[in-house]
């Protein structure tokens, strides 16, 4: 073991270098002015849910460019395309000026397009809509009409069509540079355009040898001018003149000179902030995570005195620690990010929780202060690394398979998660150590309830209610398969697909909103009253995919609301169509599914297949109740509420390792004894660390439940409840059914454990 002098030296460093990393966040911009660019900027980028905007995800449609092609070069040709429209989709953005725009490929053939400050994505939407395909055509007349192959494109004027020649002339691929000018003989506006040398070259040739023929300029199959060539036109350059208005004209520049998409894209998912919910939501999340922070402070310095003190020293470096990683992560911090920091805060104190309590275990035995503190650090470790894994597991599929705002939750987790381990067995640690080398050769004690003592340390007969604890389990998940059906959940439009659109609108009865909607032929839409007065939720079905493509339909929506009430804001929209919710739906069962399996295959290979067996199926009847819990509550049910049920997985299954390992080591110790016996002591000896950790996390994560609005309460208030059903059967489910499979791996002269392996450096903690 490393002295405590070079322990302390290697910590604190580790600290101020995290820290170091972690204060550009909270240093204030005066000062940050002064600091190199390459640390100033170092920061967590907050989500637009935090800080306002729109997000597009675009789905390039590649059908046309597969088709008829070698099945096997299918994903290639998808591949080059989406990574082209990435680059062209960026061009097109960075020529609008916009601030910081996020532009990532999602999935097999999506592009997601993150814009902070956008509140009305409706002209992006339209102008990354565009092909842009730009080509040059002869306009067929009498001399060429038999000559050539022939093709009728449509004009910009209703019922007006060209017949051109097919071979295209010259490719707008050629064009280097257009903007917007004013045409000297009308002051209407134009694209003036230039080409490069290529194309240049050809461009005076054709208009040398054809001089009196009209020359079509096609944009989308489209004809938007086809003027006659009166002279040859030298020097690469040209105009383009049609019915335009200035901001037609200069989109259209704009796209010329950005370049042509090789394939559509087409809107199948929006989602719209506005800065004034952004800006709550922020205060909304730091209020609630300070509340619980201080009330998790309170538990532990009024259960375990200064020890508490020390571990919530170490909790919040663990904050500060997490921030810094996030920091070099460059990680984007989204709402549910604040709320997987608020419940990693609660799971890093499970951890001083059950060093302490293994310690004061030692102390009742009559060991030394500094053999009681080694004995509980190395007895609680394994437990640790156990429950650690298993809540990794279940954050690790949250990342493979969520989006955007949950994934931001399982980074946030995660390096909560791993950062807690540092601090619990290192940091905490050293001043714990430090601490005790003070008592010189006082005993060590600390504190704790001594009700709950005194009932610990009389075997306590669990088992006795393991019938009427299954039973009454078996009814409640009955129950709530009965509720799952009907009533049924309500799904967000995450999984139904369809629009939400939120809606300010001062002065305004629901009643005049709900009759101004009728009379459009909106009646489809589901109108509520939200928040405060003049605030409505409405609600659309879902679209069809041209609908959420073009976005006309949520347009015309606001456009009523607005005939009725000009002042009307809104604060959020959200559009999801059909493959959108179709995939999210898909993706959640499979994340569910591999979630119970990675815990199934753990625990199989850390302890035995009856304890997996066991901790496998009380999850099932955890994640049941909790789903009844949904129906019940009529809590609406997102991708949110997936991220719940699948941080509930990581944390009943982290309850039961905890009992588990108990058992496990009780076996090793005298494995003559009865297994009810050992299940009963097991349990009982478990029991104060148990509430606890229950009451440390239910402490964290109340203010957001209560306080925290309808932005989290699909995370918030089902964690709550899984907090009581995860805890409440680690006792009362999950060891019954050990009990069942282990009497009957007895009856099969199996042993109820593995012969234990040796683990190196477990008694040699740093």
């Amino acid at each position: 073991m490393k002295s405590l002098s070079t322990r302390a030296v290697v910590y604190c460093l580790i600290i101020l270098l995290g820290l170091l990393f972690a204060a550009p966040n909270v240093l204030p911009d005066s000062w940050l002015k002064k600091l190199p660019d390459s640390y100033s900027q170092q920061k967590i980028t907050l989500g637009l849910d935090l800080r306002g905007g729109s997000h597009l995800l675009l789905e390039v449609d590649t059908s046309e460019l597969t088709h008829n092609k070698n099945p096997a070069m299918h994903n290639q040709i998808i591949h080059d395309e989406v990574e082209q429209s990435l680059e062209v989709v960026r061009r097109r953005l960075n020529e609008t000026g916009m601030v910081e725009p996020m532009i990532t490929r999602q999935g097999k053939d999506s592009i997601l397009v993150q814009m902070p400050g956008v509140s009305d994505p409706q002209h992006i939407r339209e102008l990354l809509g565009t092909t842009a395909k730009m080509t040059f055509h002869w306009v067929v007349d009498a001399k060429t009409r038999a000559a050539t192959q022939q093709i009728n494109v449509k004009g910009e004027s209703e019922g007006v069509s060209y017949p051109l020649e097919a071979p295209v002339a010259l490719e707008g691929k050629h064009i280097s540079d257009a903007r917007l000018a004013f045409s000297q003989q009308s002051n209407e506006p134009v694209v003036n355009f230039k080409l490069d040398s290529e194309g240049a070259r050809r461009f005076g040739d054709l208009t040398k040898h054809n001089v009196g023929r009209a020359l079509a300029i096609v944009l989308d199959d489209r004809v938007i001018t086809a003027p006659v060539i009166r002279s040859a036109i030298q020097g690469g350059s040209g105009e383009i003149s049609g019915s335009f208005t200035s901001a037609s004209a200069n989109d259209l520049a704009l796209l010329l000179r950005a370049g042509a998409l090789p394939a559509p894209l087409k809107v199948i998912e929006e989602r719209t902030v506005g800065p004034d919910l952004g800006s709550d939501a922020i205060a909304m999340g730091v209020t609630t995570g300070i509340v619980g922070a201080l009330l998790v402070l309170a538990f532990m310095v009024g259960i375990y005195g200064r020890w508490g003190f020390i571990a919530c020293v170490g909790l919040a470096i663990n904050i500060g620690l997490t921030i810094g990683v996030l920091s070099v992560l460059g990680a984007t911090l989204t709402l549910p990010g604040i709320a997987g920091l608020i419940l990693s805060i609660g799971m890093a104190v499970d951890a001083n929780i059950l060093i302490n309590e293994r310690i004061r275990e030692e102390t009742r035995s009559g060991q030394s202060a500094m053999a009681s503190l080694n004995a509980g650090f190395s007895r609680a470790y394994a437990t640790i690394l156990d429950s650690n894994l298993t809540s990794l597991i279940a954050i690790s599929l949250l990342f493979l398979f969520g989006s955007g705002p949950v994934r931001g939750f399982a980074v946030t987790m995660a390096v909560g998660v791993l950062i807690s381990m540092f601090t619990a067995i290192s940091f905490t640690r050293l001043v714990m150590e430090w601490r005790v080398r003070k008592l010189d050769k006082q005993p060590l004690k600390i504190t704790g309830i001594q009700w709950l003592d005194t009932l610990s340390e009389n075997t306590i007969p669990f088992m006795r209610a393991r019938y009427a604890g299954l039973i009454a389990s078996a009814v409640l998940s009955l129950a709530s398969v009965f509720l799952f059906f009907k009533p049924g959940l309500e799904y967000g439009i995450d999984f139904s697909g369809g629009s939400v659109i939120e809606v300010q609108a001062p002065d305004v009865s629901v009643a005049s909103l709900r009759e101004q909607l009728s009379a459009k032929g909106f009646h489809q839409i589901a109108l509520q009253e939200f928040g405060g007065d003049g605030h409505y939720l409405m609600r659309l079905p879902l679209q069809s995919e041209q609908d959420v493509a073009t976005g006309n339909i949520v347009q015309a929506v606001k456009n009523s609301v607005q005939q009725l009430s000009p002042d009307a804001t809104f604060p959020r929209t959200e559009m999801v169509g059909p493959r959108v919710s179709g995939d999210f739906g898909d993706a959640t069962i499979l994340a569910i599914i591999l979630a119970g399996l990675g815990m199934l295959g753990y625990l199989w290979v850390r302890f035995e297949s009856h304890f997996a067996l066991a901790a496998t199926l009380t999850l099932v009847l955890d994640l049941t109740k909790t789903i009844g819990f949904f129906a019940l509550m009529g809590i609406e049910f997102n991708l949110t509420a997936v991220a719940a049920l699948l941080a509930l997985i990581g944390y009943s299954v982290n309850d039961k390792v905890v009992v588990f390992d108990r058992i496990r080591e009780k076996l090793r110790a005298d494995p003559t004894k009865p297994l009810t016996q050992t299940l009963n002591e097991s349990i009982t000896s478990t029991l104060t660390r148990t509430i606890f950790t229950s009451v440390v996390t239910f402490l964290a994560l109340l203010p957001m439940g209560i306080a925290g609005g309808s932005a989290v309460s699909s995370f918030a208030l089902p964690m709550l409840f899984g907090i009581v059903i995860g805890t409440s059967s680690s006792i009362l489910i999950a060891a019954p059914i050990v009990n069942w499979l282990g009497i009957k791996r007895s009856k099969k002269g199996l042993s109820q454990i593995r012969t234990p392996i040796a683990q190196s450096g477990v008694d040699n903690l740093p």
